[in-house]
């Protein structure tokens, strides 16, 4: 299993490498960036949206119809 830091030091230093391939080959590097964050924001979006599903569902389980 993966600790916060390992995941978090993996992922700066493959953006650096990303960077870096980027400025070797020019505008190329614009497209990978995007798709990175692009792939950042959904991944956000997605944690969001699971959070708030959550939220509504135990708010639902706690109501009492009865």
């Amino acid at each position: 299993m993966f600790h916060l830091d390992t995941l978090t030091r993996r992922l700066r230093d493959h953006l650096a490498e990303v960077r870096q391939q980027a400025r070797d080959h020019g505008d190329a590097g614009y497209t990978t960036e995007t798709v990175l964050i692009t792939a950042l924001l959904a991944i956000l979006a997605l944690t969001v949206v699971g959070i708030i599903a959550a939220k509504v569902l135990g708010k639902a389980k706690g109501l009492d119809l009865g």
